[in-house]
């Protein structure tokens, strides 16, 4: 249990990173481990509601890929992906619609507005915030290099960011489930991690944090203490060449890539299994995760 002189000296080291953020907008970008156990879902949706009544403006994104999954399994469809993305027939898209927009935000908004803070949950499909047209990713096969079809899988062509800087104005916290909108009105399946990247350049946010299921980009997959904790742009060409970055990181470095390039000043890669990892990195010297900027 920390004295009164500890909890003293935390706000104290606290203090210049309030005051340096104060009035920024930062996205949050909530998926992975973070979102299945209940202790870390608190800590995570505290931590938004401390940096909201500190003075920050949080944002925040959320997947569901588990539970969506879980859904599918209980009515008889079965997942298939091709690298990484969930194929998305008009079946699935009904039940990702539902679980990420009926279930999961909803639920989200509610402990939110449990713990403390104010919430608004938002689908990408709310005047028309995202708007979006037919992915079709390159795949290697044994014929060679084909064009994929996955369905209602998209990837955003524009962001409307007014409905959400209309709710931060309000007071309220933002959350938003990765869905869009085509041009015949019909649903998309958004990457979770992209529709906060593409958010937080179009809101010109201070910060987009990334929640994962690991400590961050390590020099050595088996070395904790390997952590790499800034990572400069220039360097990501080499490591991916490498092999340091890798499989599901890259596109996760990819996104932070894009919105540095859009104006987000900094990006996160946090590990979201560790209990308020979003505090330890924005208020404190020494932080956690790694930091990927310009």
């Amino acid at each position: 249990m920390s004295t009164a002189m500890e909890k003293a000296a935390i706000l104290v080291e606290a203090l210049p990173y309030i005051k340096k953020f104060y009035g920024k907008t930062v996205v949050i970008k909530y998926g992975g481990h973070a979102m299945l156990s209940r202790e870390l879902k608190e800590a995570v949706l505290t931590d938004a509601v401390l940096m909201k009544y500190v003075g920050m403006r949080p944002v925040i994104v959320h997947g569901g890929g588990p539970d969506i999954t879980n859904m599918l399994k209980r009515v008889g469809i079965q997942s298939n992906f091709v690298d990484g993305l969930r194929v998305t027939d008009a079946d699935t898209m009904e039940i990702v619609e539902m679980v990420l927009v009926g279930k999961i935000n909803k639920e989200i908004v509610a402990r939110i507005n449990r713990i403390g803070g104010r919430a608004v949950g938002l689908s990408g499909k709310d005047a028309c915030l995202f708007e979006a047209v037919k992915k079709c990713p390159k795949v290697q096969t044994s014929e060679g290099e084909m064009t994929a079809d996955l369905g209602y899988v998209g990837e955003i062509s524009r962001v409307n960011p007014g409905i959400v800087t209309t709710i931060i104005a309000e007071g309220y916290i933002p959350v938003i489930a990765p869905v869009a909108v085509g041009e015949r009105g019909e649903s998309y399946n958004i990457n979770a991690d992209s529709a906060a990247g593409r958010l937080a350049a179009a809101l010109g946010a201070d910060k987009l944090i990334i929640l994962t299921d690991v400590e961050g980009i390590l020099r050595d997959r088996n070395d904790p203490g390997s952590l790499i904790s800034v990572l400069r742009s220039a360097e990501v060409p080499a490591l991916i060449e490498r092999g340091i970055i890798e499989g599901g990181m890259i596109p996760k470095v990819e996104c932070c890539l894009d919105a540095l390039l859009s104006g987000v000043k900094t990006t996160h890669i946090l590990d979201g299994r560790a209990p308020h990892s979003i505090l330890l990195e924005v208020f404190t010297d020494q932080g956690i995760g790694t930091m990927v900027e310009n």
